[in-house]
């Protein structure tokens, strides 16, 4: 125990140290994380109030960035799937990252159903009445805090084998890693069946929006891996296997030509068949009665997920340009598409035929803002604290410590070896 309390000390520290560009960086995400808390506190004072829902769109910009979340958290599954199932060791380096990235992407999840509840001790009430097993909202509960505990067990463990230097035994994390690629799929589904079981939505009562939330999840989770991999390439001395840059593409390009085809099948159903059941789709895509609020954002996610496709399947996504505008085009097209395309068209027009639409206030806005740059900061200093004890800088012995296996090797199973075979850094062209 005394070991581990130095090694959180020194993780700590360590998070703390950097050069210029890593100082500005923390220093304004902590800046608007800080402004994001002060909007929350205006929020507690003034009640939900302060934000652009009403009773008729109960449902907005907090919902729709958490129903985009459980996604990226669900999406480190594509990187341990081919790692401890199909033995692929061109991603094994990156598992790590994954897990964290799931990490920081449930906690912003449990922020924004937090800020959305209004009051904070309405948490009470659900334990209280938790409603186990009848209840899709328990068993979304158990699902986001159990795959939150896993992911910090799996990946907690690694860190901390590389930095005793020692093996990592298969009996403490790989049983809890086939348990983490089911509960992966489960998030996502579970969180779908939330809005499918609500038979007064009908835009949400479609089989279809699990596979669909399934697909996309797959594209934008690996996708922004690879803007974060580039990056980390790039601005320390971390080396990203090219072939495993070039697995995760053709992930997002098949994950994301699913999502497309899905959401065609959709609309054909919506439109094609005429029923009262479109109405909600028809407000979304082409207005309805001059309300038109949704209409340039649901278009503009279409046109970029078109384009990222198109890009990634012509020689131009196999370039480093190409493929990073790829997957920013990708991140925000499936933002606006899973979040205000899927969360606001559902609650217009009402059971009672109002149409009564949505726009988010400043205050909910700095809110958002605060939570995403608090999920970021933390994955930060992770993958800060993470680079080092991997690479062997950060050892348990004081004295300068001999270069340790690659986490490559240490979620193989794999003995140490004095040296390591240098890899070829992501290409420049």
């Amino acid at each position: 125990m005394r070991e581990y309390l130095r090694f959180l000390s020194r993780c700590f520290r360590v998070s703390f140290v950097g050069d210029w560009r890593y100082q500005a960086w923390m220093a304004g995400l902590t800046t608007v994380a800080l402004v994001g808390l002060n909007a929350y506190a205006k929020q507690l004072v003034w009640g939900l109030g302060a934000t652009g829902m009403t009773d008729e769109v109960s449902w907005g910009l907090y919902i729709g960035n958490f129903t985009f979340l459980v996604g990226m958290a669900a999406a480190a599954v594509m990187l341990v799937i081919p790692v401890y199932v199909y033995k692929n060791r061109e991603l094994s380096d990156l598992v790590i990252f994954g897990e964290l990235l799931a990490v920081a992407a449930i906690f912003m999840c449990l922020g924004f159903v937090t800020v959305d509840l209004g009051r904070p001790d309405r948490f009470l009430h659900l334990f209280q009445r938790f409603n186990f097993p009848l209840s899709m909202l328990a068993w979304d509960v158990l699902a986001l805090n159990g795959y939150l505990l896993l992911n910090l067990h799996i990946c907690g463990y690694l860190i901390y084998c590389a930095y005793r230097g020692r093996k990592p035994s298969k009996a403490f994390y790989v049983p809890f890693v086939f348990v983490a690629i089911v509960w992966a799929i489960s998030i996502h589904t579970v969180t779908a069946f939330l809005y499918v079981g609500l038979g007064g939505r009908p835009f949400w009562n479609s089989a279809i929006i699990a596979p669909r939330f399934l697909a996309s999840a797959f594209a934008a989770g690996p996708a922004f891996l690879i803007v974060c991999l580039w990056i980390l390439d790039r601005l320390t001395n971390y080396e990203v296997p090219r072939a495993a840059i070039t697995t995760l593409r053709r992930i997002v390009t098949v994950a994301l030509l699913i999502n497309l085809f899905l959401l065609a099948c959709e609309v054909f159903v919506e439109f094609y068949t005429g029923s009262s059941h479109g109405v909600s789709a028809r407000y979304l895509f082409f207005g309805l009665h001059g309300h038109s609020a949704m209409v340039p954002w649901i278009w503009t996610a279409i046109a970029l997920n078109a384009t990222a496709l198109l890009i990634l399947m012509t020689p131009v996504g196999r370039h480093e340009f190409g493929l990073n505008a790829a997957c920013l085009m990708m991140i925000v097209g499936i933002w606006i598409e899973k979040g205000m395309g899927l969360i606001v068209p559902a609650f217009i027009p009402t059971p009672l035929g109002d149409i009564v639409e949505y726009t988010p206030t400043t205050n909910e806005i700095l809110v958002c803002l605060g939570i995403w740059s608090a999920g970021l900061l933390l994955f930060t200093v992770l993958v800060r604290v993470t680079i080092p004890v991997l690479a062997g800088r950060l050892t348990a012995d004081r004295s300068p410590a001999p270069r340790h296996p690659s986490p490559r090797r240490l979620a193989a199973g794999e003995e140490p070896e004095s040296r390591l075979q240098p890899r070829a850094r992501m290409s420049r062209t």
